[in-house]
């Protein structure tokens, strides 16, 4: 590849969205950095996959050295790694705890440090955060505060981003969802699952797609929370 060519790192690569947004990278004609924390190589020189848990110290800025080092620049960087654990807040661990926000907050904090120190030089580049929509709809069938507690501290900080870095080329966007069809789910619980949404049925893992390709080429949006969510977030 050449300099000019872009580059985004992706985090949770390895199967479900993560895995669906490496192709849709790849067909805009970007190179992409696969992160998971167990993740196998690609065929695709264009595609690096880099093994590791990005809840632990240093993984997130070795994943964007990496990068560097292979490709000569950052343009991209997609926050999809995450972990969802739903039961009632007085049942929650602290191993729980520091499952999730080892994952939804130190993990994002560090791969995007990285990623904006490395954008910063090339004059631009865009952050995107996967959310939740349980952060504006909860659900009492459905609770999981440790899920608002990390993703909607992602929401806040999308925006703080996307402000701090506004004149300086940087775009900051997350995307909230609703519960999409993803390896995490029995299809036998689809039918239940999808009656959580207004729409009546659940995501795909292209609604997902769509709307982070959007994001990517749409240079006048920064700041979005982009509700992907079947009509959760505007009520039931």
């Amino acid at each position: 590849m050449t300099n000019s060519e872009r580059v985004a790192i992706i985090t949770g690569a390895s199967q479900g969205i993560g895995e669906g947004l490496v192709s849709a990278y790849r067909k805009i004609g970007y190179a992409v950095v696969a992160n998971s924390r167990t993740i196998t190589e690609s065929d695709d020189p264009l595609v690096l996959t880099v093994p590791g848990d990005i809840a632990q110290p240093g993984v997130g800025q070795r994943i964007v050295d990496v990068a560097l080092e292979r490709f000569g620049r950052v343009d991209t960087v997609v926050n999809n790694a995450g972990i969802f654990i739903a039961k009632p807040f007085t049942d929650y661990t602290d191993e729980d705890y520091d499952a999730v926000t080892g994952v939804n907050l130190r993990g994002f904090f560090e791969v995007s440090r990285a990623a904006v120190s490395a954008m910063l030089p090339n004059g631009g580049g865009h952050v995107v955060n996967i959310s939740t929509s349980l952060v504006d709809h909860a659900n009492s069938k459905v609770p999981s505060v440790l899920a608002s507690l990390t993703k909607g501290g992602l929401d806040a900080a999308t925006k703080a981003l996307a402000i701090e870095y506004a004149g300086r080329g940087i775009r900051a966007n997350a995307v909230a969802l609703g519960i999409i069809k993803t390896p995490m789910h029995d299809p036998a619980s689809y039918e239940t699952l999808g009656k959580l949404h207004p729409i009546g049925h659940m995501g795909e893992i292209d609604d997902v797609v769509d709307a982070v390709i959007y994001l990517e080429t749409a240079p006048f949006v920064t700041g979005e929370i982009l509700h992907v969510d079947g009509g959760q977030s505007a009520g039931h």
